[in-house]
């Protein structure tokens, strides 16, 4: 039996923040970021809306970027004493994958954060409140997914949380929010959108529910990516759609190891974090060759290259063709081809990759690679990428 779940309601295009005014509740609580949202206006936008709909409305804002345990416990805090009926998350990935955590914590204050690493562990979610979701990237689409990433920073790890109970009731995907994205934040999560949708489509997990969203999803980054990134806004409001569509089918079909690396490498060198994005573009093509050598994979990979237009008269042809329109999208967009290049020293590398290659293997998304892994095998895979060799095992 498969599963398909997606939020009761996502609502599209420009100007649908609107939509907040909707909700029916009596209390809100508003998780957001750093504050591009107030900057931009968005966030009084927000607060309006959420009034009109005769809510009482609460602020927590200064979720970090790669949201920590300890900012999860606050916000959890925070809405046991408002008490909402609404949690309303807006901004990037991190505000929306830290409230879906508090929400957990909200609701059961005995649960531990060792609870809810195991993969499909929480507790039955919306005894108190629904989740509404509005995402300001163009990447994560966690506005759709159930998954939530949360950083350990004691122990220097990132825990994909995954669970059906924290898919938004809600999207509001409005592109007038990313109208002002910075380039490298339009590079970075655009490549995100693409890896999900690549490693949806090939996940021992796709189904033909998913498919078509996968492979719609690349079609439209393949078309509107560099544009989007050069700043024209019809683009920047496709990639919109493109990486939620993209969230629709992983949230379903689940991922693979280019997410597995980039969990566990992003906080792991003290070199500096390596953005989720851009460890994902650099990886992606990798991984790709490694998967290939399995010949389910490899059909699945070529079919992406045929449905996408790409050059090729065999299936090692359109794989090759596929791993070049990335690396070509990574030199566009200003995303190094080599952990070398992005600035690890060597011997720091090879001091941490034993262990990190190890946490790699045992994260969630390792299970639906459609080929599988141990922890020898990736830290080869993790030197190629290192030093940009040629993955021929």
């Amino acid at each position: 039996m498969g599963r398909f779940t997606l939020p009761r309601d996502v609502y599209h295009g420009k100007g649908c923040l609107e939509e907040l005014k909707n909700l029916k509740g009596k209390k809100a609580i508003l998780v957001v970021g750093g504050g591009s949202m107030r900057r931009q206006g968005f966030l009084d936008k927000a607060v309006n809306y959420l009034k009109e709909a005769g809510m009482e409305v609460e602020l927590f804002e200064g979720v970090e970027p790669d949201p920590s345990v300890e900012t999860v416990m606050k916000g959890a805090e925070a809405m046991r004493a408002f008490e909402p009926d609404w949690i309303v998350a807006m901004g990037g990935g991190s505000p929306i994958d830290a409230a879906k955590a508090m929400w957990a914590f909200y609701e059961y204050p005995e649960t531990t954060f060792e609870d809810l690493i195991t993969p499909f562990n929480f507790p039955e979610l919306r005894q108190k409140a629904k989740f509404a979701a509005i995402p300001s990237t163009s990447g994560t689409a966690t506005e759709v997914t159930a998954f939530s990433v949360i950083t350990d920073y004691a122990k220097g790890i990132k825990y994909p949380l995954a669970d059906f109970n924290i898919t938004p009731d809600v999207a509001i995907v409005d592109s007038e929010l990313v109208e002002k994205l910075p380039a490298h934040q339009v590079a970075y999560t655009g490549m995100d959108a693409l890896t999900h949708a690549i490693e949806a489509y090939v996940s021992t997990l796709n189904c033909v529910y998913t498919d078509p969203l996968a492979i719609q999803a690349i079609e439209m980054v393949f078309d509107y990516l560099p544009a989007s990134y050069k700043g024209n806004m019809e683009a920047r409001a496709q990639m919109h759609d493109a990486q939620c569509l993209a969230g629709m089918a992983f949230s379903n079909a689940l991922l693979g190891i280019v997410h597995s690396m980039a969990h566990k490498t992003g906080a792991a060198f003290s070199t500096g974090h390596i953005t989720h994005g851009l460890a994902n573009a650099m990886y992606l093509p990798y991984v790709i060759k490694y998967n290939a050598k399995d010949p389910v994979a490899a059909k699945r990979y070529a079919e992406i290259a045929r449905r996408t237009g790409l050059a090729g008269a065999s299936e090692k042809a359109l794989i090759n063709s596929l791993c070049a329109k990335i690396n070509e999208f990574n030199v566009i967009l200003g995303i190094p081809a080599t952990l070398k290049e992005f600035g690890i020293k060597e011997d720091e590398f090879k001091e941490k990759i034993a262990a990190i290659s190890e946490n790699a293997v045992g994260d969630a998304c390792t299970g639906s690679n459609p080929r599988a892994i141990d922890p020898a095998t990736m830290e080869k895979l993790f030197t190629c990428i290192y030093y940009g060799t040629e993955v021929d095992f």
